[in-house]
């Protein structure tokens, strides 16, 4: 008698045990289909409008710059090593393959820039944003020069580090 009673437990338990199994299971399928489902249709509708607007904006590219920039900086009390770490953010697969095409070029322009930058610009958000925007007007220049165009829309700091 005994025996029988260990033997309806175990099969109780191995009942239990696969309700449990099909029971998250279930959970989780539902939650895939819930968020990690195909687009809504009204999304789908949206998409071609959108580039079918007139003056709509290409979709964009980030261009990440093969070594991060090393460079000191001047201050008044000691001099700074600086690395900063570039991506350049292009419209369109024109834009991204001259900015390609010349990235040397872009390294050489933002390393000229960044070297005129001094300790007391850089230690301020203020200071970095507006190193930012002389790194990019610089790019826009020398890419203006060699490929008739500004290919390069954002000079973006994915690091910075000052020690």
């Amino acid at each position: 008698m005994a025996e029988d009673l260990n033997g309806g437990s175990k099969k109780k338990l191995f009942v239990i045990i696969a309700l449990a199994v099909v029971l998250l299971a279930g959970g989780g399928a539902g939650a895939w289909f819930m968020f990690g489902g195909e687009d809504t249709p009204e999304q789908e509708v949206a998409k071609p409008q959108e580039s079918a607007a007139p003056g709509a904006k290409e979709s964009a590219y980030y261009v990440i710059l093969p070594q991060p920039f090393i460079f000191n900086v001047t201050g008044d009390k000691r001099d700074r090593l600086v690395q900063v770490k570039v991506q350049l953010m292009v419209r369109g697969d024109e834009n991204e393959a001259a900015t390609k095409q010349h990235i040397p070029l872009i390294e050489s322009t933002l390393l000229q820039t960044f070297s005129a930058a001094t300790v007391e610009q850089l230690r301020t958000p203020n200071g970095r944003i507006d190193l930012r925007q002389q790194a990019l007007t610089a790019v826009q220049d020398a890419m203006i020069k060699v490929a008739g165009r500004q290919s390069v829309e954002r000079v973006l700091f994915t690091g910075f580090v000052m020690q």
